[in-house]
């Protein structure tokens, strides 16, 4: 979990990120580009490829990326994910979760996902972003940065004054559905497929 950069960033910079606004739609062509651009990115290496999902179950904000974890682990994607709701990475256990990725593969390409925080016009926004992602810096714990590429998505505002409560008291519907598209994204991106859903995403309205 780490707060959202609103500071301007340089062209170079935005020509190597998309986003989608899961408040606006989640169907048809907008995600086009998202999905394209990833599929990009994960075709592009010959390193091995490894989905991390960090965050935990025990918040409510912060558990986006271990639903996304069990979303891509049901799907079958064909890479390896860490983080789910049952073995979720998070703050106690993610250096020695990198320990063991870095001792079992050679370079490998990690894409990060996780949840954020930013100001109340940017909840619903998913951001797929070169570098790494650096979770804990929301709630002020220094952890190691993770990943080539990360996706992350806005849950809710940031109070920095108290960001865990703003993780806590972040509504489960929003997270479910930004968890919901983004392994939509993924599984396209990387089986050409959308993931199996008996019924369409719902838009999060506040």
């Amino acid at each position: 979990m780490w707060p959202f950069d609103g500071k301007k960033k340089t062209t170079e910079k935005a020509e190597r990120s998309c986003y989608v606004s899961v408040k606006e739609t989640t169907e048809g062509n907008e995600l086009i580009d998202i999905v394209t651009k990833l599929k990009e990115v994960l075709s592009s290496t010959s390193r091995e490829v490894i989905i991390l999902c960090v965050g935990s179950d025990r918040s409510t904000g912060d558990s986006l990326g271990p639903i996304v974890g069990t979303m891509l682990t049901e799907a079958d994607i064909p890479f390896p994910v860490y983080g789910t709701l049952e073995k979720p990475v998070h703050a106690l256990n993610i250096k020695k979760i990198l320990k063991d990725i870095y001792q079992k593969y050679n370079q490998p390409f990690i894409l990060g996902i996780d949840a954020c925080l930013g100001d109340e016009r940017q909840i619903g926004f998913i951001f797929l972003k070169e570098g790494s992602l650096v979770p804990g810096m929301a709630v002020n714990k220094s952890l190691p940065s993770v990943g080539e590429y990360h996706m992350k998505a806005v849950v809710n505002y940031l109070d920095p004054l108290a960001p865990a409560q703003s993780l806590n008291n972040t509504r489960l519907f929003t997270v479910v559905k930004l968890a919901e598209v983004m392994a939509k994204i993924i599984t396209q991106a990387v089986l050409g497929e959308p993931s199996t859903r008996k019924r369409p995403i719902e838009t999060i309205q506040r």
